[in-house]
């Protein structure tokens, strides 16, 4: 598995998605249609986004930063 951390490229709004699929393996499409489909349940989903867009730090600083 790689580092948890917001691609530059393959992004829609923030880059949380394609992370996540990056992270598991999947497709980036595939983690947005789970996440659009975990809205329609009660619960966070949405906040959880943004806390993450938040505190993942983007491809090219975590770049930086090594």
């Amino acid at each position: 598995m790689s580092r948890l951390v917001r691609p530059t490229d393959n992004r829609m709004i923030g880059g949380v998605c394609a992370a996540l699929a990056r992270r598991f393996g999947t497709s980036a499409t595939t983690m947005r249609v789970i996440f659009l489909l975990s809205c329609l349940l009660p619960g966070p989903q949405f906040l959880l986004y943004v806390a993450l867009w938040i505190l993942l730090p983007s491809e090219d600083k975590a770049r930086a930063a090594w």
